[in-house]
Order: structure tokens, then sequence, then C-alpha cells
């Protein structure tokens, strides 16, 4: 393949950029699991020899993975200590103007990001957040995207705070042999991050207001009819699809409760009517009332369920599509999610109202609420076996304050500690990190399993051997000389134009990526003009994390679009202003700081 040259590149260099076109192609036309694509990518790369076996494998033991892999037990001690929950607890307490919960809310969540990651703070504080808004009576979207934008401008501050910026600094170290402190790029991220609580604050009134989701789920007897078969019902003995009582005009059967309590869900099409049975159906409640004209059905005496009143036996959960979801475009007629997982939908809410129709046959889109009815079996084992298809935020986890509270923080801050004074290099100390959190039993080996985003590690282990092939077969170099040769050996105008496209490309395609495919590029043209490396590679870190104007390059922005009820459009209005100011802040700020020669 090397001896293959075409418009300059060798055989193997195309295999890499056709194969990078096919990862965004599929990743925008299709449903497929990102971790999935990106797999396949590498395994194009392996398979024509584009990378050598020792080059995949090493992608998957770089810095950027194992420092994510530790991370995340980490997180989960201070998840079952309670240190989150007491922050959360006692930081955002009850301001009196709108004014002061966006400051409550976002100068905490900046530093806790900066410590944490972005993408963990997020996830960890959205279920406070709506609790918090409904307390001071905003729309959930009034503080869910001030929480986003802060944990994103706060990430900024460390190599923790973005994944993107772990992989910048890997790719570094490959590179150059010299580890990056984790404090790095420290003083640009907090001028950045001040600069945007104050543009937060000024525009907030481009802050969308989005009804809940869950106003529409405050009672299930608004869209659940409960129906009385008498003794001497004909349909007694028949089954329910026999008795033309399974599918139903506006609803379905989601449930029968037997004179017994015995509780069928979800109810099968050859299921025996008995009389006193209580069929439940979801759906259009003034269509599913025929039901008492035509099949002789009565009224039951009260309404069984009730969202703040479930029986034990059963429990109603809310879940989120996320983008990306296999679930996105079918209904649950179509597959066979409900009964892999023996749950019922009751209801789906996008952008904060419900949808009409019967439940079971709406095509899910990303972002909608879904209403579940599950069985007794664990929350975590529900949310571990869907981690891909549904995000749920509702679980009544609370942990218990104690000794192991102060532990797990002590081991925080020594992380940080010896990370910063180069006691230890960033991998070593998070290592360490996590090692202490299970000694000292701040968290269970067992239990941690939940915490682990495998999809975050597959995709960080592919992008760095992307990022590997995009320099190995020459791309790098001849993109680099290109640009030089339209914009001149002029290193300001250069930086600025690659920042600008890199800041482009990564509201619309995961901040990792294009770290990963922008950074060769970045460090050859500084090479080439003789440049220090260092301003090229701190600005890269801060303008791939400038996604605000949408939710799909942002994982932060994805979290909460289904539990802001958010539209696509909302992130765009104080999102447009939010990436061209601190752009251009950034490329002053790093260039005041980081001379280039």
């Amino acid at each position: 393949m090397d001896s293959i040259i075409f418009l300059g590149l060798t055989g193997y260099a195309w295999i890499t950029i056709f194969t990078f076109l096919a990862l965004l192609i599929t990743m925008a036309r299709t449903r497929l699991p990102a971790e999935a694509i990106f797999l396949g990518a590498l395994t194009i790369l392996l398979v024509t020899g584009v990378v050598t076996e020792e080059e995949g494998m090493a992608g998957f033991g770089s810095e950027p993975v194992v420092v994510h892999a530790a991370f995340f037990i980490i997180i989960a001690g201070l998840m079952h200590t309670g240190v989150l929950h007491w922050l959360s607890k006692n930081v955002l307490r009850s301001p009196k103007t709108y004014t002061g919960a966006i400051l409550r809310l976002m100068i905490p969540t900046s530093l806790l990001a900066a410590m944490l990651n972005s993408m963990n703070v997020v996830a960890l504080f959205i279920a406070a957040i709506k609790l918090w808004a409904n307390k001071l009576k905003l729309s959930p979207s009034k503080l869910l995207l001030p929480l986003s934008y802060a944990a994103t401008l706060g990430g900024m501050c460390t190599l923790l705070g973005n994944s993107s910026n772990l992989v910048v600094a890997g790719l570094y170290m490959n590179k150059t042999g010299q580890t990056l402190n984790v404090f790095t790029p420290l003083v640009p991220g907090l001028i950045l991050t001040v600069a945007g609580v104050l543009i937060v604050v000024l525009l907030q009134r481009y802050i969308p207001s989005r009804d809940s989701s869950e106003q529409s789920f405050e009672t299930t007897s608004d869209y659940t009819v409960e129906l009385l078969v008498p003794t001497d019902n004909p349909a007694v003995g028949e089954t329910v699809e026999e008795a033309g009582l399974y599918s139903v005009k506006g609803g379905s059967l989601v449930e029968i409760v037997r004179f017994d309590k015995e509780i069928i869900m979800p109810v099968p099409k050859d299921e025996w009517i008995l009389g006193g049975d209580r069929l439940i159906y979801a759906g259009q409640i003034n269509e599913i009332l025929d039901l008492k004209r035509t099949h002789g059905l009565a009224a039951a005496d009260h309404h069984v369920w009730s969202i703040n009143d479930i029986d034990t036996k059963r429990k109603m959960r809310t879940a989120y599509v996320p983008f990306g979801s296999d679930l996105i475009g079918q209904s649950m007629t179509q597959c066979d999610f409900e009964q892999k997982n023996d749950v019922v939908l009751i209801a789906v809410a996008r952008q904060g109202h419900r949808v009409d129709g019967q439940p079971r046959e709406i095509s899910l889109q990303a972002g909608d609420s879904l209403l579940l009815e599950c069985p007794p079996k664990g929350d975590d084992q529900l949310e571990r076996d869907n981690r891909w298809s549904l995000t749920f935020f509702d679980s009544h986890y609370v942990p218990q304050i104690g000794p192991r509270t102060i532990t797990s923080a002590v081991v925080l801050l020594l992380m940080f500690v010896l990370s910063s004074f180069h006691v230890m290099p960033l991998m070593a100390t998070t290592m360490l990190a996590a090692g202490l959190m299970l000694v000292t039993k701040c968290c269970r080996l067992d239990s941690i399993v939940k915490y682990i985003d495998w999809e975050i590690l597959l995709i960080l282990g592919c992008t760095v051997v992307l990022s590997i092939a995009i320099t190995k077969t020459g791309i790098a170099d001849l993109l680099a000389q290109n640009i030089l040769d339209i914009c001149g050996q002029r290193p300001y105008i250069v930086m600025a134009v690659m920042c600008i496209l890199a800041s482009i490309v990564s509201e619309f395609a995961s901040d990792v990526g294009t770290a990963a495919i922008f950074f060769p590029v970045m460090y050859e043209q500084a090479l080439m003009m003789g440049c220090d490396p260092m301003p090229f590679v701190i600005s890269l870190m801060l303008c791939v994390t400038l996604s605000y104007a949408s939710p799909l390059g942002s994982i932060p922005n994805m979290l909460i679009y289904g539990p802001g009820s958010f539209k696509f459009s909302d992130f765009a209005r104080l999102g447009v202003v939010l990436h061209i100011v601190l752009l251009c802040i950034a490329l002053v700020v790093v260039n005041l700081i980081y001379p280039l020669n």
C-alpha cells in the first residue's frame, strides 16, 4: 500500500481517510452504538495493516483510557460515601432570585467539574437539580442548561475536567515524552469559566423555559383506565384476543389484576379472562371508555395506580431516550424491549407534553421521556441491563454520611496534590486513588460496574489509534503543510483558523474525536513554523470543548436534553454567543500566557 501514491497520499492514507468518513456518516445516519462504530473503524485499520496489533492495543493502554477507568472507581467511592450527596444538599440551598440560583449553581458546579469530569457532574446532579427547580418553582430547563454549561466551563480548568483534555495530554506525551501537569490549562480555563458564567447571568433571558416531562406524569389516572370484568360477562372464559380486549381503539392492555391480587404483566394474547378481573389500559381515555358500552365492562370502584402511592410489587420509573439509543425510530410493538425486561410502557412525553396516541405504537425520538411500570427487581439491574437504550434519572438511593465520607474526600484531594506537584504522574495518582477507595471500603468491587462507562473507554482507545493512523500515514503532515501554504507562515492566523475549524466540528461531533483528529495536524504545524507546540496544544484543549450551541458534540448537553424537555434549537439561543465570545477570549488569553517562540 505504501507504493500506491495518489494525490500525494499512500494507499494506507486513503484507507484511513475513507474509514474516518465512513465513521462520521455511520454515526450520523444510523442508530448503531457509537462504541460499535469506533470498534468497526479500528477493525478496518487493523485488518488492512494501517496500524499494527501493538499500535491498536496501545490505544487501550494509553493514559486517557487508564485514567478514565480509575476515575470511574473514584466516582463510585464519592457516590457511595455520600460526598456528592452532601455537596448537593448543602451548596444549593434556597436563593431569593433566579440570578442568585444561577450563581449558586454554576460556581460550585464548575469547581466540581474541574475535579470530577464534566460528564460525571452533570449525570450525578440532574435529579437533584430537577428537585431543586421544583422547590424554587422554576422550569427544570432554567437550571439544567446552566448546569451543563457550568460543568463544561469548569472542565476546561484541569486535565481531568474533560475527556478531550486527557486525550490531548496523552497524545502530547506520546509525541514528546513529557507528562502535562493536571493543572496545565488552569489559568486560561479559569478566565473562560468566569467569562462564561457572566455571559449566562447577563443573557439569562435566553435560557428557555420548558415544561417538565414529569408534569405529564403526575397522575396516572389521566391516561390509564381500569375496567372491571363482571362475572356474567360473555368474555369470561375467552382469551383477551378472542374477546377483542387485547388491542383496542386508542389504547392497549398493559395489565390484568386478578380478584386474588395476582398481577399479570405484560399480558400475553392468549391470557384467559376471569370474572372479577381488572383490565388496565393505557392510551386515549375517551376511546378506551367505549369498551364499557361495546364489551359490557364496568368502571372499577377506584383507581389503583397513583404516581406517589404504588403497590410494593410494582413501581413507576421515568427514563429518557438518549442520543444513540437503539430504541430511536422504533415503537415498543416493533421491538422486544418490554418482553426482555418485563416492563410496560405507560406513557411518552416529548418536550414536556404527553404524546397522544397508543403509547406502545409511538415511534420514539431522542430526548423522549418514558413512564414505565417496572417489576420489583433491583434498580441497579434494570439500569445496567439497559444503559445503552435508556437513561434512568429517578433513583432514590440516599447514601449514609459517616467516617468514610471524609476518607473518600481526603483520597480525592491527595490525588490532586500528588499530581499537581509532580510527585507522581497523573496515571499513577489516579490508579493509587482508585486503589485506596477499594482498600478503605469506600466502594465495593462488585458495585462499581454500574459506574464504569465502557462506551467512553472504548471510544477513547479507538480515537487514540485513529490519531496514530493520521500521523503514521502522512495525512497530518500533508494537511498541515497545505493549511500553511494557504495561511502563510503566520502562527497566530494558523492557530486561529485551526481553532475555529475544530470548535465548529466539535459542535456536531465528539470533542474527543475532534481532539484526536486535529492534534497531529496542529502539532506538525507548530513544528513546521518553528513554534513551541504548547500554545497550540492548550488552544486545542479549550476550543474543542466549546460545544454550547448543539447537543450533539457535548455529552453534558446530551444528558440534559431529555430531562429538560429541550428542543434542538434551544441550545443555539445562548450557545452561539458563548461559543463565539469564549473562542475569541481563548485565542487572546492563550497567546498572552504561552509565547509561540
